[in-house]
């Protein structure tokens, strides 16, 4: 008997990309960075040191705003309201957006309080802030130990744009 071969009957070569095995591969690689990616990041509590370098030279007129334990703020020596600080700086600085604020709080204002009182600052247009710390004064010592009416050492600790 003769068989008569048709061309549907002929084994066909693959011509398409498997994508399956790079599929396969892909979703390995997500894995490996889904687990890898939160320990990328350091929770770690550190008791940073003090810093044991000399106090930047003090301006000749400068400009303290203070954050005091109740909230509240104070230019120089004069209390003011958060909404009256835009313009309390304006008078304070002669207008000099460029000028820097040291900016000082009492050591039981939070971090969200300070950081609130330093995007005010930014919003009136005043992005050179200095934070002030007192110098050569141990932790553990009480600060009540300067006499009133005496301003404590006071230096720049830290600056930047907040």
């Amino acid at each position: 008997m003769i068989r008569i071969r048709h061309t549907d009957e002929s084994p066909h070569e693959a011509s398409e990309i498997n994508v399956t095995p790079f599929i396969d591969v892909m979703l390995v690689l997500l894995v490996i960075f889904m687990v890898t990616a939160p320990l990328t990041t350091v929770n770690v509590p550190v008791d940073l040191p003090s810093s044991t370098e000399k106090p930047a030279p003090r301006p000749d007129d400068p400009v303290f705003l203070t954050v005091k334990a109740d909230h509240g703020l104070a230019l120089g020596e004069d209390d003011i309201s958060t909404d009256a600080l835009p313009a309390a700086l304006e008078t304070a600085t002669k207008g000099n957006k460029d000028e820097r604020i040291f900016l000082r709080a009492d050591k039981t204002v939070d971090y969200g309080t300070l950081m609130g009182v330093m995007d005010k600052l930014r919003t009136a247009g005043y992005l050179k802030v200095a934070l002030v710390n007192l110098q050569g004064q141990e932790e553990g010592q009480e600060a009540g130990m300067v006499t009133p009416g005496a301003a404590p050492p006071a230096a720049p600790a830290a600056e930047g744009a907040p």
